[in-house]
């Protein structure tokens, strides 16, 4: 069997690097998760997850709430539809791949 070698580039390289995948992973396993957990979990500075967390927002793959719990600022992830789609068509991409090579 051949591969298709457009499947490698098209790729969804927002969800691709390595850090933003995690957070994708873990999002796609919960239902929602705040920041302090995802930092956590993934072992990444504030600073850089602040930074992946804002570009998953901005490509509508995530929602951020920003709320309080009583007085502590608590931010609250959760994976939108749109990121659950982009994620399952990622993996459904990556199976192909590893499936046919």
């Amino acid at each position: 069997m051949s591969i298709d070698p457009r499947k490698f580039a098209d790729v969804d390289r927002m969800i691709h690097e390595p850090a933003r995948l995690m957070i994708i992973t873990i999002l796609s396993a919960v239902d929602s998760a705040d920041f302090l957990y995802l930092q956590r979990e993934t072992g990444l500075t504030k600073g850089n997850l602040s930074s992946h967390l804002s570009k998953l927002e901005d490509a509508e793959y995530i929602t951020i709430e920003k709320t309080y719990r009583g007085k502590i600022p608590l931010t609250i992830c959760k994976l939108s539809g749109n990121g659950r789609k982009a994620f399952t068509e990622y993996r459904d991409q990556l199976k192909y791949i590893v499936d046919n090579t």
